[in-house]
Order: C-alpha cells, then structure tokens, then sequence
C-alpha cells in the first residue's frame, strides 16, 4: 500500500483526536460555568459542590495535559513523515499557521527582562 495512504489515515485519526480533546475541554468548561452559575440561581454558599467542582477543575487540567500531549504528538508524527519519505501535504480539517521556533514567545507578547 502506499506510504502517503497509510500516512493520510493517520493523520485523519490524529485530526480527529485533537477535535475530540478540544470538544472535551469545551464541554468541562461549559460544564463548570454551569455549576457556578447554579449554585448562584440557587444561593447556596460557595461550600456547597465546592468538592465536585474542585474535581471538575482537576479534570479540564488533565484535558488541557492531554491537549498538549496530542499537539506534540503531531509534531514528532511531522518528523516521523519526512524520515519514511513522505512529502505530500496531509490533508487536515484547517490549515496550520507556519510553525514558531521552540523557546520564543507566541503571538504579539514579548519576553521582557
């Protein structure tokens, strides 16, 4: 079978996976704007599901790890391409902005000192 056949349903899956970690992370964070807002329509104190809430946070901190997980996983599948010879562009759900050099800072922050 070809190389970038094989490749493409990879990346597919890995497309799909990324969507999935974010759809999960929208959803906990949609799910903990909910609570709050509930315990305030309800006027039960900040104690009440303080608990729930608590494990609900540690979860979204976990998807945001897995996020990253996934996003560096990406990077290494990128390298992994070019090393079994594959040069066609994958076909993904959006196109990517040119990749950053580790270390710097993103967008229009800057580093000061």
């Amino acid at each position: 079978m070809d190389k970038a056949f094989v490749a493409q349903r990879v990346a597919t899956k890995l497309f799909s996976t990324e969507k999935a970690v974010d759809a999960a992370m929208v959803e906990a964070a949609e799910l903990l704007a909910g609570m709050v807002e509930a315990r305030a329509q309800l006027k039960v104190s900040a104690i009440t599901g303080d608990a729930a809430q608590a494990k609900l946070v540690e979860a979204i901190s976990a998807l945001g790890a897995a996020r990253s997980a996934v996003v560096e996983m990406h990077r290494e599948l990128a390298e992994v391409k070019l090393r079994v010879g594959i040069r066609t562009k994958l076909i993904g759900v959006e196109d990517k902005p040119d990749e950053e050099p580790k270390g710097k800072p993103k967008g229009f922050l800057q580093e000061v000192g």
